[in-house]
């Protein structure tokens, strides 16, 4: 590929359900017929138009020529997927939502014009929380509709006031008064007093846009993605596969594992970049409720080598606005307090690495040069010294991780 900073390249495409053009498999199973012994794979999960994800591939893999040594041949592939910013911004750039979004272009059109008249009434918050389900597929209209609080996440079913009040009072721009309040009275003379809270709704927009994505991640790793694997394992069982994701692009080759066809094993190794989901999600028992198992519930025994989780504490995408966009899709009571980043429950893996997996070994980015990491289990590596940002992954010291793992579980 032209301007591509490696090669061989080849780039993997999914829609938004994971469904992806005929001969992909084949197209990387033929790298192992020319000689490719070890492929490393890259889902990005910042970037909101293909040419974007293509230059972040190419930006991420330019140290790796050289770093593999002898015996290794390395192969190169960039998943191309329909995925938006997960920034530090209080709301998504609305050009971005409506190119990974298309079919919502008149929803989020009203959506944004609502956001910058900021009508002081109820009935436009009430269309406002309409849209956002509306956004986010949920069925129903109603707020409240029996059923939906434990499907959804419960600020999509709330009272659109209330969860537009919530927003603005976490965000540190509300003196403290009940919805409504206003200088003269109940709504203020127009209803003004309900004005300020349209900066909680800017987040609102970005916590629902925000659930979208992490549907959509995890459907394309599943759907698309791992069956896709299996069928590599199947037409070239030599070739080692290597995984690395950023982001919503690590939930994604997570989910994956989940997708493989039982008895298929064609990943040597993962690597999880700033990665946007739980840092429970391979424990076999939640500690805060030991019944419950994370989503990928010992599913690191699917790899051949290591699952290294890299985390900074220094990404605040992960270390403020993940937590809270977790406890709101994942805990009914949270309209009734200010969510907190505190509570470790709704921690990200790209923020503190894996948790509740008993045995994950721990390394600094420094130590990796040196020590390598273990062959196989869960590995946290702090890369706080060198990741300063939630973006901040193109780097030769994390290209050095990456080939650490991949050498690690070669047999």
């Amino acid at each position: 590929m032209t301007g591509m900073s490696v090669e061989p390249y080849r780039e993997i495409t999914f829609d938004k359900d994971g469904d992806g053009p005929a001969g992909q498999s084949a197209a990387l199973a033929a790298l192992a017929r020319q000689g490719v012994t070890d492929l490393v794979l890259l889902a990005h999960g910042w970037n909101s138009s293909p040419s974007g994800a293509t230059r972040l591939c190419s930006d991420f893999f330019a140290p790796f020529p050289g770093l593999f040594g002898p015996g290794v041949e390395a192969g190169y592939a960039g998943v191309i997927w329909p995925s938006m910013m997960f920034t530090d911004e209080p709301v998504p750039d609305y050009r971005a939502l409506v190119t990974v979004l298309p079919e919502k272009e008149p929803v989020l059109g009203r959506l944004a014009e609502l956001l910058a008249l900021a009508p002081p009434h109820e009935a436009a918050f009430a269309e406002f929380g309409a849209l956002l389900r509306e956004l986010a597929d949920v069925p129903g209209g109603a707020a409240g509709a029996t059923g939906l609080a434990g499907s959804v996440p419960e600020f999509l079913v709330a009272d659109p006031v209330a969860v537009c009040a919530l927003f603005t009072e976490a965000l540190g721009d509300d003196p403290g008064g009940d919805p409504g309040d206003g200088p003269d009275g109940e709504f203020g003379e127009f209803g003004e007093g309900l004005k300020r809270y349209w900066k909680g709704a800017r987040e609102a927009l970005r916590q629902a846009t925000y659930y979208v994505m992490k549907r959509r991640a995890g459907r394309v790793g599943e759907s698309g993605l791992g069956p896709l694997l299996g069928e590599v394992a199947r037409t070239a069982p030599g070739l080692r596969v290597h995984l690395v994701g950023h982001s919503m692009g690590a939930r994604l080759v997570a989910y994956a594992l989940r997708g493989l066809p039982e008895g298929a094993r064609p990943v040597a190794s993962v690597t999880l970049l700033q990665g946007a989901f739980s840092h429970y999600a391979f424990t076999a028992r939640l500690p805060h409720d030991p019944r419950r198992s994370g989503a990928l519930r010992d599913l690191q025994r699917r790899v051949r080598g290591p699952v290294v989780a890299c985390y900074s504490r220094h990404d605040t995408a992960l270390g403020v606005m993940y937590p809270l966009a977790s406890r709101l899709a994942g805990d009914s009571a949270s309209l009734t307090a200010l969510p907190g980043t505190g509570d470790p429950r709704w921690g990200a893996i790209g923020h503190d690495g894996v948790q509740g997996v008993p045995g994950t070994a721990a390394r600094t980015v420094a130590d990796v040069p040196r020590e390598g990491v273990p062959g196989s289990g869960c590995v946290n590596v702090d890369t706080a010294e060198v990741v300063r940002s939630h973006s901040d992954i193109c780097r030769p010291e994390l290209a050095r991780v990456v080939v650490s793992a991949a050498r690690a579980g070669r047999p």
